[in-house]
């Protein structure tokens, strides 16, 4: 397959680049050279046979294999007249649960037999022939595991808890106001959750939400922040606020931020500097540690394919490990040599083990493991560049067969909302239409595509890059031409 970034598998994941990918002002659009290769195919990229020629070039088209794909006739809402019982359906909504490896079974059942085998004496001891995860230790192969996806030390990585549950926990030893420095600036239209986490943290310190959040919105007429913007506005009111708190991939627009340079600007301010990863962990490659980022936390059901509320990870910088900052204790989080010595005299462990307030899920473990072993076998360099690669397609031919503003006859359109800058996104496209977003996800399901909407008016489509093809992005958008023709139909006759 085409490439325009470097594909290193043993990439040094700590103190490797600290840029994010080249603006598309200064490299070549992925459009370009998938346009180059249609050419040299004698073919057009609306060819179904294009297509065909890419995914039998990509180096990672046997991941497909790996994982179990929802067939059309399983899914709850397709119209049998319109599907191909079966056929696997067009699932593009990994950005909301990723799909389930086929180890991942395998992995659970062994904690299960485990358990009803040997009971409490899986905690410690390593009972299964092919090895396990002993309850105790399950969260370790993890955090190695790990460490190349998010570009950080094993050291600096914890899994626990649920993702917001974790930020609470981050929030109390990382958002620490003064009279004098108190706010906390993030996305206006973040998620919902960390909006409201964010409130409920300022309200506990005794501070107004409406004074003490600077929520950043876009440009009048625009979807998606500027850069710029937010360093500026970090340099304006920076000596007021305490914590610069952003997502890593916006999860509405698919907008990727610029983590580096956030915070660059953030720490120039003396601010600490935070991410909510849960859209670009698994997604786009990161370089946590060399971007001196201060802490970061991510869900592992999206691009990670955990499962649904899996078990959640957490960053903490090197930096942090040794101090006296303010959190909040529980017994795992007491040093595993001497834990069991239970005098009541906390020996805390070093860095985002101590932040562990009880054991972790050996199940849940279990089924984070089953994918993490997959990423092991590719790296996030080969991921991104495929990705990219999916929604070049994607946005072109939704271009060439809807573009907008409409060029046709029956005037339908799609916008896409996410930046076409390649560095500033991942494997999602945020995409609005010329009639409401409800009749268009009627339509899609109707058909077997698998995405998602959101409100006021966006339907997301994520090419997950280890298990979708360009045949898939292919037959999208012919299901996409239905669907936007089909809910014109109903809105015109008021159906």
């Amino acid at each position: 397959m085409m490439t325009f970034a470097p594909s290193k598998r043993n990439m040094a994941h700590v103190n490797g680049p600290a840029k994010q990918p080249k603006s598309s002002k200064t490299s070549r659009h992925p459009k370009e050279l998938l346009i180059e290769k249609a050419a040299a195919l004698q073919c057009e990229l609306r060819d179904a046979s294009f297509a065909l020629h890419m995914d039998e070039e990509d180096p990672l088209r046997t991941f497909r294999e790996k994982f179990h794909y929802p067939k059309m006739k399983d899914l709850p809402f397709t119209d049998p007249e319109l599907i191909v019982a079966d056929e696997e359906s067009v699932y593009l909504c990994g950005n909301s649960l990723g799909l389930e490896p086929k180890s991942t079974r395998h992995y659970v059942e062994k904690e299960l037999n485990k358990w009803s085998k040997f009971g409490v004496c899986g905690h410690t001891e390593q009972l299964h022939p092919e090895g396990d995860l002993p309850w105790a230790f399950c969260d370790d192969p993890l955090t190695l595991l790990s460490a190349p996806i998010v570009g950080a030390s094993e050291e600096e990585i914890g899994y626990m808890n649920g993702l917001t549950v974790n930020l609470h926990f981050l929030f109390v030893s990382f958002y620490v106001p003064t009279p004098q420095r108190y706010k906390i600036i993030m996305e206006a239209k973040a998620f919902p959750s960390d909006h409201y986490m964010v409130e409920s943290q300022l309200r506990y310190h005794g501070y107004d939400p409406k004074d003490a959040m600077i929520c950043m919105e876009p440009r009048q007429g625009e979807k998606t922040l500027r850069t710029q913007d937010i360093v500026d506005r970090i340099e304006k009111e920076g000596d007021s606020i305490a914590l610069v708190f952003f997502s890593g991939v916006q999860y509405y627009t698919g907008q990727l931020f610029d983590m580096a340079a956030i915070t660059q600007a953030g720490h120039k301010k003396g601010c600490i500097v935070g991410f909510d990863l849960a859209h670009a962990v698994g997604n786009v490659p990161l370089h946590l540690h060399a971007w001196d980022v201060d802490f970061a936390a991510w869900c592992t059901y999206k691009y990670l394919n955990g499962g649904a509320g899996c078990i959640a990870g957490i960053y903490i910088h090197k930096r942090f490990h040794e101090n006296e900052r303010p959190m909040w204790h529980g017994w795992w989080g007491h040093e595993a040599a001497t834990r069991f010595v239970m005098d009541n005299k906390m020996v805390l462990s070093s860095g985002p083990k101590g932040y562990r307030v009880s054991n972790p899920s050996g199940v849940q473990s279990a089924c984070l493991l089953a994918s993490l072993k997959v990423f092991a076998e590719t790296s996030m360099s080969e991921i991104h560049t495929k990705a990219l690669l999916l929604t070049a397609y994607l946005e072109a031919l939704i271009a060439l067969h809807l573009p907008y503003p409409s060029q046709r006859d029956d005037g339908i359109y799609v916008k896409i909302i996410t930046p076409s800058d390649v560095a500033q996104r991942g494997a999602q496209l945020s995409l609005s239409f010329s009639v409401p977003t409800h009749k268009m996800m009627v339509e899609l399901q109707r058909r077997g595509v698998v995405c998602d909407e959101r409100e006021p008016d966006v339907i997301r489509v994520a090419p997950a890059p280890l298990y979708n093809s360009f045949r898939d992005v292919h037959m999208f958008v012919d299901l996409l031409e239905d669907s936007l023709k089909a809910a014109h139909y109903t809105v015109d006759n008021n159906l």
